[in-house]
């Protein structure tokens, strides 16, 4: 959230059946705070909604805000999915920057999905983000965790070579935000919290041309198509010559391609 890609929500979707597993995985984890279900609910990095719609099918009376600081997510969240819930709830969007938000008031639950690895010292703000929990509240996020692998160290170095240093500098470069889940467990459990955390890894069967590529332009990919934004040939061939380092690094196999997806998740639960 942190950072000022311009955000393509169809793009990020087209993945979703992937992109949301984790978050389904993480909320499977969540407890229900001691008198309940939880009445008011933050979605911090929200998107373009899809996630925060899966808060409220789960806890579908509960007021639950989705925070963001992309104009086009917040667009299509609010087009998609603001208004009441089935259960007397509602989902309402706001614009914030997960850098700077301070809570305006105490939640049950404060989540976040693959959102903080853009934010920088994001851990910075845990102690702040877990003191305006409702006692017994929970903080849950996850994060990717696969920044060594081919799809971001490849980037980096074509980022960085002779043809696109001065322009693009480090836009490819992993931005080092994200923690060991053994630092986030040692930090969340320093601050008074149960700590759940772990990490895991999907080996995704991705599918059509280019798969990897695909992927990422909707996401790690997102400072480099901004900034290269206007100028259609620079972005071509750029974009050409990253296909090909892709296409060596992930060929496709008689099923699609397999592209290996590590995140990190925590789930922290205040004291009651």
């Amino acid at each position: 959230m942190h950072s000022s890609p311009t955000w393509d929500p169809n793009q990020y979707l087209r993945h979703s059946g992937h992109r949301t597993r984790p978050f389904l995985d993480l909320l499977a984890r969540i407890p229900d705070p001691p008198g309940g279900a939880p009445t008011t609910i933050a979605d911090l990095g929200c998107g373009p909604g899809n996630v925060t719609a899966l808060l409220a099918d789960r806890w579908p009376g509960a007021s639950i805000t989705g925070f963001d600081n992309s104009p086009e997510m917040l667009d299509r969240a609010r087009k998609e999915y603001a208004g009441p819930t089935r259960g007397g709830g509602t989902m309402t969007f706001r614009a914030a920057d997960a850098a700077h938000w301070t809570p305006g008031e105490p939640y049950d639950l404060i989540v976040s999905n693959a959102a903080l690895q853009w934010v920088p010292n994001h851990p910075d703000s845990f102690a702040g983000w877990i003191e305006s929990l409702a006692p017994g509240g929970t903080f849950a996020f996850q994060v990717p965790g696969n920044f060594h692998q081919p799809s971001h160290t490849l980037l980096a170095e074509l980022t960085a070579g002779p043809r696109w240093r001065e322009r693009l500098g480090r836009l490819g470069a992993h931005p080092g935000h994200v923690l060991e889940p053994a630092d986030y467990l040692a930090r969340l459990t320093d601050l008074g919290c149960a700590t759940d955390v772990w990490e895991t890894t999907y080996l995704q069967l991705l599918t059509g041309d280019d798969p990897v590529l695909d992927w990422v332009k909707g996401t790690a990919l997102r400072p480099v198509l901004s900034a290269l934004d206007g100028d259609q040939d620079a972005t071509e061939e750029f974009t050409g010559q990253y296909r090909e380092l892709l296409r060596e690094a992930y060929p496709p196999g008689p099923h699609g391609t397999v592209f290996p997806f590590r995140r990190i998740f925590a789930v922290a639960r205040k004291e009651s």
